[in-house]
Parts: C-alpha cells; sequence; structure tokens
C-alpha cells in the first residue's frame, strides 16, 4: 500500500498536465478558428457590393455570405414595419427598426433601417415610416440567431418584438424571407434620422490565446511542481545508475 502511495502524485501530475494541455489545444483550435472568420469578415468587407440578382446563398449556405456588402433596390413594405425593443445605443434604450424590402423581382428581404430612441413612455412609439416608391439601400449581411429565450411568443400583428426570427416573421408577414438582414449603412432618403452603427464583431481571438497560455502554464507549473518535489529522489536514482 505504501508503494502505491508513492506513485500518487506522479499519477496526479500525469492526469493534471493531460487536461490543461488537452484544454490549451482546445482553445488553440478555436483561437484558429476565429482567426478564419476574421479573414472572412475582412475579405467581405473588401469585396465589391453585392446586387439584387447575387442575392442568393450559394447552396442555400446563407453563412457564406454573411458580412457581405450589398447595395440593392426595392420598395419597403411599411405596413409590415416592426420594433425590435430593448436595443441600446450610446447608454440610451430604443429600437431597432426592421422592414422588409420588396426587390424587383418579387422577392423580399428583411432591412435593419436602424435605431431610434424610445419615446417619453413605453406607450409612446416613434413614428418612423420608411421611404416610399423605389429605393437604393446600401448595407451589409447578417444572420439574426435563432437561440434565444423568451416567455411568451409574440402575439399577432403587435408593432414591437422582442427577438428577430425570421422564420417567425415570415409566417407573420407571409412573405418568402432569406434567414438573412440587411444592416441598412447609409440612408435611403432625405430627413432620415435613424442612428446606423454597426461594429465590427468581436471574435473573441485574444480571449482564446489567453485561455491557450493559461492552460499550457498550468501544465508547465504541474510537471515542474513535481520534479521540485521529487528533484532529490531523481538525483538518488541518478546517482545509483553513476555508481
Amino acid at each position: 500500500m505504501s508503494d502505491l502511495r508513492r506513485y500518487v502524485p506522479t499519477i496526479a501530475t500525469i492526469i493534471a498536465v493531460a487536461v490543461c494541455v488537452t484544454a490549451g489545444n482546445w482553445q488553440r483550435t478555436r483561437m484558429h478558428y476565429k482567426q478564419e472568420l476574421r479573414g472572412q469578415y475582412e475579405a467581405a468587407r473588401a469585396a465589391a457590393p453585392l446586387t439584387a440578382a447575387e442575392l442568393d446563398g450559394p447552396a442555400g449556405d446563407w453563412k457564406a455570405l454573411r458580412y457581405r456588402t450589398v447595395a440593392v433596390q426595392g420598395t419597403f413594405d411599411a405596413p409590415r414595419q416592426i420594433l425590435l425593443d430593448n436595443r441600446v445605443h450610446a447608454g440610451h434604450a430604443g429600437y431597432d427598426v426592421i422592414a422588409p424590402l420588396v426587390l424587383g423581382d418579387g422577392r423580399a428581404v428583411l432591412v435593419d433601417r436602424g435605431w431610434i430612441a424610445q419615446g417619453r413612455t413605453r406607450a409612446e412609439l416613434p413614428q418612423v415610416a420608411p421611404p416610399r416608391g423605389s429605393v437604393l439601400v446600401r448595407g451589409r449581411i447578417d444572420i439574426p440567431s435563432s437561440s434565444y429565450v423568451e416567455l411568451k411568443g409574440e402575439p399577432p400583428g403587435r408593432p414591437v418584438w422582442q427577438h428577430l426570427d425570421v422564420a417567425r416573421y415570415a409566417a407573420w408577414s407571409g412573405w418568402s424571407l432569406p434567414p438573412i438582414v440587411v444592416q441598412q449603412t447609409a440612408p435611403a432618403a432625405a430627413n432620415d434620422e435613424l442612428v446606423r452603427s454597426w461594429p465590427a464583431p468581436d471574435f473573441g481571438i485574444d480571449t482564446h490565446r489567453i485561455y491557450m497560455v493559461q492552460w499550457y502554464a498550468f501544465a508547465g507549473i504541474s510537471l515542474a511542481f513535481w520534479l521540485v518535489s521529487h528533484w532529490p529522489r531523481l538525483r538518488r536514482i541518478g546517482a545509483r545508475r553513476d555508481a
């Protein structure tokens, strides 16, 4: 039993080093993946804007178009405009204004027209009707998350929504929509005072790098502690071998 106890610190060190190295490798893999995403983002920003004819996910892969810039002509469907609640800009609460843009070929795509502050009370909704007639909308493509938590579903026809669920919106509005939203980056008409501030995504590369270094450091510390605590015994073993 005493002989077995002698190996407990060694076994514990092996397990600790293995766990820490595995965790460090996982963080390194995630870091490389996020670096690839950032590369795709930079490439998308540098590419020429997509036209309405090019606004189609390759083989249904809409993620390939994420962050691409677009310049599309169409007409806003004003009656089906909604407000996304609890959107904050510069410390102020407000709404994102969402409306479908009907393209020249009859298709429609959701456009996030921008942000507007809420009224003096929750009952006082902002009046931000989209421009009439055909307009040119410039923006970038984003893909709304389909993962969210809500206590109850949105009542049909309610102008204020808590989440932008494209599938739910399509069922409510009657439009067949791609699973994207165009974040408008420039006014489509005069007297448009909506705020359009779309920050670059935080891919978390530095966070993964820090965690990777920490896990590898823990592995090194565990191994160093084992070497220090076993150094006298290792010297005796070495001396016996040299004798």
